[in-house]
């Protein structure tokens, strides 16, 4: 399927002006050489609550994404089945949740800190890692900062990040943003990643669409990874 630059899920929201004042970004989108899956956040305190509206998931476990984090379930396992079936490295973000090793006042977003649950940040089993695969683990919202991810990447040979995960608006706005800074070609898979809010994540996926970032749809991803050679372990 061939979808314009703009059939996306922001259309419903972006005024006709807005759009035309950011035609000069229209470009062919792609899935660049070398890629690597990176996963952010797909912890398990943002599913909790359950599959229901985030308000009502909100009041279990308030980081929760309810609705939107379980409807990204079914097509993040397509994604990790066919980067895995591609060969490609993949990486996991979560957070640090060691407070010894973090000052008092460092936390990724400026909500109201609370005790860390270490469970909370476990990846969920549907994506469980595997042998090979990286966990990185952040203090901040972005996956690059203060960590080695950027080490990993060069040692790999990686040119192209795909980015999956939440929230649109924090950590993978964040990371897709300095991963583009430090000269990575980055896809945006948009059925794979969710926020807490839905206007945040349309606005912020638009954004990113015309600045740094390809947002792709899955049904765009998955045909140019099976065209790829399964890349040789290094």
């Amino acid at each position: 399927m061939t979808y314009d630059f703009e059939d996306h899920c922001w259309k419903d929201v972006m005024p006709e002006h807005l759009l035309r004042l950011a035609a000069r970004y229209k470009r062919e989108t792609r899935v660049g050489s070398a890629p690597a899956l990176l996963a952010i956040d797909l912890y398990e305190q943002v599913y909790r609550g359950g599959n229901v509206p985030v308000e009502e998931a909100a009041k279990i476990c308030p980081p929760s994404c309810g609705e939107h984090a379980w409807a990204a379930i079914e097509p993040t396992k397509q994604l990790f089945a066919a980067a895995r079936a591609a060969g490609l490295p993949i990486f996991y973000t979560t957070a640090d949740t060691n407070l010894d090793g973090r000052p008092p006042s460092v936390w990724p977003t400026r909500n109201t800190p609370t005790r860390l649950d270490p469970t909370d940040f476990d990846i969920r089993p549907e994506w469980k890692p595997q042998p090979g695969d990286i966990v990185i683990r952040k203090q901040r919202a972005s996956g690059f900062y203060g960590t080695p991810l950027i080490a990993h990447l060069t040692q790999l040979g990686v040119r192209t990040l795909i980015i999956c995960g939440e929230s649109t608006s924090g950590c993978v706005r964040a990371s897709a943003v300095e991963a583009q800074e430090n000269g990575y070609h980055v896809v945006i898979v948009e059925e794979c990643c969710y926020d807490r809010n839905i206007m945040s994540h349309k606005i912020n996926l638009f954004d990113l669409h015309h600045k740094y970032c390809d947002v792709m749809h899955l049904d765009e991803v998955l045909p140019q990874l099976a065209a790829l050679r399964p890349r040789k372990a290094s």
